[in-house]
């Protein structure tokens, strides 16, 4: 198996941790207006690090991490950003649930569904984009992340997605920084169809915090 297979069997895991707790507070995100006109090359200081909301919240617990509880980096609008060291090997990743969630037929109930890109310098792996649906996904077939009018193929595994074009996820990526929403269409393995959608408020300024903790 190879390194990035084996993550992306482990991450979802990393992750599963984080949305245990009870759902993050909706919080502003905080923002600086850039000033007019551009600096002479003496007065470009390094960028700030983007701020984090002021209510933290409730921490995740260690489980299925390998004793190693993730630390949060800051909560931005719905979404944060957050880091850990899995077997000495750091990953860093921006992560939300679900703004809302429908199931055909209805009522039917699963785990929290979640998406999240991490990064992983020690791979040289950066903003890999994976969703995990909270159930198993029909064998050989695939799921739809729409963000926009731009439509992206996700291939499946278990619980978890990813694009399958990995030559697109640069586009997907800006399409998630651009986008208001993205909506996770799937079919689980008894047939039932899932479309999740997770508000991208915060989105950019999560993925900048944990891009800075990972360079």
């Amino acid at each position: 198996m190879s390194v990035r297979r084996c993550w992306r069997l482990v991450l979802p895991l990393l992750a599963t941790a984080i949305v245990a707790v009870p759902a993050l507070a909706q919080q502003p995100t905080t923002s600086t207006p850039g000033a007019a006109g551009s600096p002479s090359p003496a007065q470009k200081k390094p960028p700030a690090k983007p701020k984090p909301t002021s209510s933290k919240p409730a921490e995740p617990p260690a489980a299925a991490t390998g004793g190693v509880k993730p630390t949060l980096l800051g909560q931005y609008g719905d979404w944060g950003a957050y880091a850990a060291s899995p077997g000495g090997k750091k990953v860093c990743f921006a992560i939300a649930k679900p703004a809302s969630s429908e199931t055909v037929p209805h009522g039917k109930t699963r785990n929290p569904a979640f998406m999240f890109i991490s990064s992983r310098p020690g791979e040289k792996v950066t903003d890999e984009v994976s969703i995990v649906i909270g159930y198993p996904f029909k064998p050989n077939t695939e799921a739809t992340a729409e963000v926009g009018p731009a439509s992206f193929a996700l291939y499946t595994q278990q619980d978890g997605a990813w694009i399958k074009n990995v030559s697109e996820e640069t586009r997907m990526i800006e399409a998630l920084r651009a986008g208001q929403s993205a909506v996770v269409k799937g079919v689980s393995a008894k047939g039932t169809r899932s479309t999740d959608t997770f508000s991208l408020k915060g989105f950019s300024q999560a993925l900048d915090r944990s891009d800075q903790e990972c360079k």
